[in-house]
């Protein structure tokens, strides 16, 4: 079964290892909806660094590009920060589907459909 992508954006905060478990169960209940997560949160700090500002532009680009090839933009968290607002502007800048982590998790034993 082909799974479209989606992207997931939250304000993620200082604390790494708190991130990426956030991150993680985001990306888990995503997946059991139906979807194929993408989570540049997840990926790039294992490999770019902070500190070099190539990188974290890098990073940026990296991220939005990931964004334009999903189907589906998942907002999650409760206060948006500026991040969270690029992701969103740019998704409603290339017409694609923006939700909330509710708006795709399973009901019923079910994935809602959002397409």
């Amino acid at each position: 079964m082909k799974r479209p992508l989606a992207y997931i954006t939250a304000p993620w905060g200082d604390d790494g290892i708190k991130t990426r478990d956030l991150a993680a169960r985001y990306c888990r209940a995503v997946y059991d909806a139906g979807y194929s997560p993408v989570c540049p949160v997840l990926m790039y700090p294992a490999f770019l660094k902070d500190d070099v500002p190539q990188e974290v532009r890098d990073r940026t680009d990296m991220s939005n590009e990931l964004l334009r090839r999903s189907k589906l933009l998942v907002v999650c968290g409760k206060e948006p920060d500026d991040g969270v607002r690029a992701d969103i502007a740019l998704a409603k800048h290339m017409h694609i589907a923006a939700t909330t982590l509710e708006g795709v998790m399973v009901v019923d034993g079910t994935a809602r459909e959002n397409e």
